[in-house]
């Protein structure tokens, strides 16, 4: 088991006939949603990762799909999600689709009993989230890993490491930051949570393995490259169960590129995560590095590795990494700090009572 994955075993009926063929050969995976992040899974399974492939893609544009299978052998395109599940070359689903048709694909995939990789978020809410939560539970097995790349990160993972070993003692508070050049026309201030500091929030819990109980987001001045109606920069706290502080730098406009970072600070001693990336050199009387200019640049590796070891454990018959519960605890939070954002009010994170499957 990789160290802070949560892991689970299919049970003896738990695994499908078709998700158990993956364990026998490769991985005929279903990619739902073709666009950015959709198309680059199609590529890393098709040309960078081992033990799988594209066995069917899926989107709402014919054109766009059949395009994409024409380019790769043994692939068929499909407009429908629930066809291509029906189909008897997959053993698997990616869901790469906008947030809001996941949980329908999702439960079309608990209907066939397939294994899942779904792409944050889990649901765009916490109340959808909830109801996959229980399809789920009602499988009496878990299917899903929900894709918070950051976990699959080499320096995440060290940093993850140092943590739960106790390197530097208990750890009492995060600093993290996370920059981005600028934003897409129509990015909101809603947006700056749900889809970019929904990030620190997975790392936070995971990191820290507690749950974040309370919100509140700080509106300073904000800088002239922001587009008119959005407050950026933010700075976010959370407060967690077992009392640690965590501050988030959300900055989405910043315009010399994409910049993640994180700083542990415990009762020993500091540990700190994306000062740098790459090559730092000294030449013509400078000196520095380059800054990658978006997140697939900054998290290929992690992306890479996210895919790869998801079809290592579907193909044993296994689910690892973050699940259902992490995906339902990520939009609670985020709802929470929707809430703190537009009040600017401290807001207290409403969750279930955590399933024993999840624990």
């Amino acid at each position: 088991m990789e160290d802070g994955m949560e892991h689970s075993s299919g049970t003896e009926d738990g695994m499908s006939e078709r998700s158990g063929a993956g364990s026998r050969g490769t991985l005929g995976v279903a990619v739902i949603g073709t666009g950015r992040m959709g198309a680059d899974h199609v590529r890393r399974i098709d040309e960078v990762i081992s033990g799988a492939r594209v066995a069917a893609v899926v989107d709402i544009d014919a054109a766009r799909v059949k395009r994409l299978a024409d380019g790769i052998e043994g692939c068929t395109p499909y407009t429908d999600p629930a066809a291509a599940m029906d189909d008897p070359a997959v053993d698997a689903v990616l869901i790469a689709s906008p947030g809001p048709a996941h949980e329908a694909a999702l439960l079309e995939a608990f209907a066939r009993d397939l294994p899942v990789l779904c792409e944050k978020p889990l649901t765009p809410d916490a109340a959808s989230a909830l109801r996959v939560l229980e399809a789920e539970q009602a499988l009496g097995h878990r299917r899903v890993q929900v894709g918070f790349m950051r976990r699959y990160d080499a320096d995440y993972r060290s940093l993850k490491s140092l943590l739960s070993q106790g390197t530097y003692g208990r750890p009492l508070m995060l600093h993290n930051r996370h920059r981005n050049a600028d934003t897409p026309p129509g990015f909101t201030n809603a947006m700056m949570i749900n889809d970019s500091v929904v990030h620190e929030i997975d790392v936070t819990r995971w990191l820290l393995d507690d749950e974040i109980t309370a919100v509140r987001v700080l509106r300073p001045a904000p800088t002239g490259n922001a587009p008119e109606g959005l407050s950026d920069p933010q700075l976010v706290l959370f407060e967690t169960a077992g009392g640690q502080v965590v501050d988030t730098e959300i900055f989405v406009n910043c315009g010399f590129g994409y910049q993640v970072s994180c700083e542990a600070v415990c009762e020993g001693g500091t540990a700190r995560i994306g000062d740098d990336r790459g090559v730092f050199s000294n030449t013509a009387g400078r000196w520095g590095g380059a800054i990658p200019p978006g997140f697939v640049e900054r998290f290929e590796d992690a992306y890479d590795r996210q895919v790869q070891l998801w079809v290592n454990a579907t193909r044993r018959g296994e689910v690892e990494g973050p699940s259902c519960w992490d995906g339902y605890a990520a939009a609670a939070v985020c709802e929470a700090g929707v809430r703190a954002q537009a009040t600017g009010e401290r807001v207290t994170v409403e969750l279930v009572e955590r399933p024993a499957m999840y624990r």
